[in-house]
């Protein structure tokens, strides 16, 4: 074999070689993290990874306890990621443990012990925001215990899917929470005075007729997956607007005639569409979204409240605040290629033209009220096309509390003193615009 021939072979080689190597390093993904949302409603596992994993999973249900394994194609056990898993925390409503090993050579076996029965999805998210590949384990119980999950668990979507009505929703409960309701007093009998009937008995006591609640429901923005915007000393907003939604719940709970559902009350992921499907099968009269708003200049600062619009935003700041709650989804992480025909359809915007006008009208009226504790980014009601306003029927408005990226007001945020006045400030705006709005007591 002669030296140039010999060299072009060399050449060769080191060519495939080199042709091979990206697919030898793509084969072994890398763990970035392991993480865990526990909740009531569902419990959220997450594989982050450099490279999407190939995975399949199945239960055993001859084992004590009920197991859910996972076989992962192509991940690389490492000491770290065994600490990772096996750190689950003791008060997860669904998994009792959670334990990983080399199952095959190239295949890694993760194993999670069930506490009930329960009905998982698993899926894959692609890159997006700060996050990498996301193998994503929801396991949700067969038997939901709570209120929201019971809800959600529901199939009956036929009150989502009617078609929209100009019609006020509001008005018989409103029209009942301002009459008397209690019936009239007996007349006297046998000369007898009314109330006391000769035969000195007392009259058996009447009850009032059962008034309809009226339900709001709580929306508190972001959560688990998704934090949301982050202060500068790492307040993250998904934590400050659950403390005030719990605040809003508790002052509407404890005024006669109202009812409060919140979407989430507890560090966990829900998705839009979720939110305004527990709404809608809450047969909810209004819904009130928290959130507080970031800039990448520091001194923007200042409340704002929101409306959706049917024809566009109101302004570019208004357009862009739509769009990164919109991504909401994306960042949280939904399952898209499964996702329920329910949660899907109330996505579309079937808003009345009365339900965008009274929810303009209860967003000036929170404005007001909230102008007496901070000031005020714009001085009206701005409008835009925020999925979660898309509730059909459901007057809403999303509530930017004030700019955590601020540090004043980051600082305030954390105060449990002015969430209690945001709080308050709302449910007075909601109490205010319910009174004046006499068009629906007609």
């Amino acid at each position: 074999m002669n030296l140039e021939r010999r060299r072009l072979m060399q050449a060769a080689a080191g060519s495939l070689l080199l042709s091979l190597a990206p697919v030898d390093i793509a084969w072994g993904a890398k763990m970035i993290a392991v993480r865990m949302w526990p909740a009531e409603e569902y419990t959220r596992v997450t594989l982050e990874s450099d490279s999407p994993l190939k995975y399949r999973h199945f239960f055993v249900r001859s084992a004590k306890p009920i197991r859910l394994v996972v076989d992962i194609d192509g991940l690389q056990l490492t000491e770290s990621l065994k600490r990772q898993i096996a750190a689950v925390k003791p008060d997860d409503p669904y998994i009792a443990s959670m334990r990983i090993g080399q199952y095959k050579p190239g295949t890694v076996r993760l194993v999670m012990d069930l506490k009930t029965e329960v009905k998982p999805e698993v899926f894959l998210l692609k890159p997006f925001a700060n996050y990498q590949y996301r193998l994503v384990f929801d396991i949700y119980p067969e038997h939901p215990r709570d209120s929201i999950g019971q809800i959600l668990a529901s199939r009956d979507d036929t009150d989502i899917l009617s078609a929209p009505s100009e019609e006020d929703p509001l008005a018989s409960v409103l029209e009942s929470l301002g009459k008397d309701t209690s019936p009239p007093p007996a007349k006297p009998a046998n000369g007898g005075t009314a109330g006391k009937p000769s035969g000195g008995k007392k009259p058996a006591p009447s009850k009032k007729p059962s008034r309809p609640e009226l339900v709001i429901v709580v929306d508190p923005g972001h959560g688990g997956e998704d934090p949301g915007a982050i202060g500068r000393r790492k307040t993250q907003e998904k934590t400050v607007v659950l403390q005030i939604a719990r605040r809003l719940a508790k002052l509407i709970e404890a005024e006669p005639g109202m009812k409060a559902i919140l979407t989430r009350n507890s560090d966990h992921f829900v998705s839009l569409g979720g939110r305004v499907a527990i709404a809608r099968k809450a047969r909810a009269h209004l819904l009130v979204s928290i959130h507080a708003d970031a800039w990448v200049k520091a001194s923007a600062r200042g409340s704002s409240v929101f409306a959706l619009s049917q024809k566009g935003a109101t302004s570019a700041a208004a357009r862009w605040l739509a769009k990164s709650q919109n991504e909401s989804d994306m960042i949280g992480g939904v399952n898209f290629k499964d996702v329920d025909r329910q949660v899907a359809s109330v996505l579309v915007d079937m808003t009345s033209n009365w339900t965008i006008g009274y929810s303009l009208g209860l967003g000036t009226a929170v404005l007001q009220e909230i102008k007496g504790i901070n000031r005020l980014h714009k001085n009206h009601v701005e409008q835009a096309g925020f999925a979660v306003l898309k509730g059909q029927g459901i007057p809403s408005i999303l509530v930017e509390t004030a700019f955590i990226s601020n540090p004043e007001e980051e600082k305030l945020l954390r105060s449990g003193t002015h969430q209690q006045k945001i709080a308050r400030a709302i449910f007075t705006g909601i109490k205010k615009q319910l009174a004046a709005d006499s068009t629906l007591l007609n």
